[in-house]
């Protein structure tokens, strides 16, 4: 199973969307560079959603995009929901992450929910931490090594 980065976002804060950038760098057992979520104290230091769920929600009629749904990697062409707790994802040449988590549970109602009228992320997307970083950009490719 292939896909393809498509985008790569990051906020500074906790709880809202995420901009797209151009470039990040993945830091071993930390996250992103910069990203509210990065931290080695927990096991969601990066979240992955699907362009496939995105356009799902387009389809409703929402008018959201990569990041909208506080996801740090859009992804597309994997199915991050079969994926099991352990799996290896390889990123590009040298970037390494192990799902820690699928999906996660919605307390309350985050500035995202209120802003897009549904929230994909609980439901379809996936967290993982870093085994190896590096620099990461749109267009690079993800496989599943194990």
């Amino acid at each position: 199973m292939n896909g393809k980065v498509e985008s790569v976002n990051l906020s500074k804060d906790k709880g809202t969307k995420k901009s797209p950038v151009f470039e990040a760098s993945l830091i071993k057992d930390h996250g992103f560079d910069g990203d509210a979520h990065a931290s080695s104290q927990w096991h969601r230091q990066v979240s992955l959603l699907a362009l496939e769920s995105i356009e799902k929600m387009r389809a409703k009629g929402l008018k959201v995009g990569p990041g909208d749904f506080a996801e740090n990697i859009t992804t597309s062409g994997l199915e991050l929901t079969v994926l099991k707790i352990g799996t290896i994802l390889k990123i590009g040449e040298n970037i390494e992450v192990e799902v820690s988590q699928i999906g996660k549970e919605c307390h309350d109602r985050c500035e995202i929910y209120h802003q897009a009228g549904d929230c994909v992320m609980p439901r379809e997307g996936i967290f993982v931490t870093v085994i190896e970083g590096g620099k990461i950009r749109k267009g690079m490719d993800i496989s599943v090594l194990k």
